[in-house]
């Protein structure tokens, strides 16, 4: 059996610049011969060779190498310039995008099963929700009595109503019998928790469960965990955008805490190898069931998390609740245990000394 050598590869878009790292063979002590080329890069022992080809937007320096070091249990680590071409943007699992979804007809599908949810709903108004605390600096907006007390935001039969990480939609005429308040609204066929009723006519999709679907267009498969990171880093980029805000706390729909996020950036390409004994182009960093197109690494963001299950980091939770720049996400319960699961596994795939960083855990969660 041929030795097995890892090749990982971050590159930072805004930064220009890369951190490859060279793992140890993983059956004795081995010679290795790292060749950095502007599109290519190979890594070549007695027993055969790793070969990656950078995808068309991305170029290597070679000769910027510098910084070579060994690191006990990881291997090689050496840092070098890269150049990427700062217009091509990441392609993203569509999330509900305003201008062009309004006056549409759409259909809401269950994302883990395909069942349909809502049929050939025409969207004609497409609006954002205000932030979770926009009832409170109302009184500085206006000199008189507050006009939206006790007055909710509810969408109309065509409107969509898109917050931090939910829908909001009015599904009254898709029912026969009227919904009552505060109740789960689970998927008939694969009994998973969609959302919930908000009251009598509005209920919340949280968007990690649903996908909106031209209603011309067929049911997209995305395998599961793909979708979760997907979504979720498309939130922490957005939030950290709009709001300035990079801590959040990850709690289920019962209130209860289950992740602590850090955003730490959301610029990373990333290219793992992790063995062959011939020449290979394949990346399973971040990813499950799909095999990845050698001509694009993967784009993420990079995270720092620590779990908070069974009563873990109970004092930093306390701390971070209590912070007004931390931002509350709120997700399903077992979307927040996958959440998790995804980012343990994404950690794991880390060399080691990628792992940690000031006591938290780091992770990636592909765009």
């Amino acid at each position: 059996m041929a030795a097995e050598t890892r090749v990982f590869l971050e590159v930072r878009r805004r930064l220009q610049s890369a951190l490859l790292i060279v793992g140890e063979p993983s059956r004795g002590s081995m010679s290795v011969d790292v060749s950095v080329m502007p599109t290519l890069l190979r890594v070549e022992n007695p027993a055969g060779c790793v070969e990656i080809q950078l995808p068309a937007e991305m170029r290597l320096v070679p000769s910027s190498c510098g910084g070579l070091c060994h690191v006990a249990g990881d291997g090689l680590h050496l840092r070098l310039r890269a150049h990427t071409e700062s217009q091509v943007s990441p392609k993203l699992i569509s999330m509900f995008n305003q201008s062009s979804k309004a006056q549409e007809c759409c259909t809401f599908y269950c994302q883990s099963c395909g069942e349909v949810i809502i049929r050939d709903r025409k969207l004609l108004r497409v609006l954002p929700l205000p932030g979770e605390n926009w009832g409170a600096l109302v009184e500085e907006w206006c000199c008189h009595l507050d006009p939206f007390a006790n007055k909710p935001l509810h969408p109309l039969e065509n409107d969509c109503f898109i917050g931090d990480s939910f829908f909001l939609v009015n599904l009254r005429s898709d029912l026969k019998q009227e919904p009552k308040a505060n109740t789960k609204v689970i998927c008939k066929r694969c009994k998973v928790m969609l959302g919930e009723t908000m009251s009598s006519e509005t209920t919340k999709f949280y968007m990690t469960e649903i996908i909106i679907q031209a209603s011309d267009r067929s049911f997209p498969f995305i395998p599961r965990s793909q979708f979760v990171q997907s979504v979720t880093a498309q939130c922490l980029v957005e939030l950290s955008s709009t709001r300035s805000t990079f801590r959040f706390t990850i709690q289920g729909q019962d209130g209860k805490v289950y992740i602590l996020l850090w955003l730490l950036n959301s610029d990373s390409l990333v290219i793992e190898s992790l063995r062959s004994s011939e020449c290979i182009r394949k990346f399973p960093l971040l990813e499950d069931t799909l095999k990845v197109d050698s001509s694009s690494a993967l784009n993420a963001v990079k995270v720092l998390y620590q779990p908070c299950i069974k009563s873990r980091n109970e004092k930093l939770v306390s701390s971070w609740e209590s912070d007004l720049s931390v931002h509350s996400l709120t997700l399903p319960s077992a979307t927040c245990l996958e959440l998790l699961l995804i980012l343990s596994r994404s950690n794991a795939a880390l060399p080691l000394s990628l792992r940690q960083m000031n006591s938290f855990q780091v992770a990636f969660l592909k765009m």
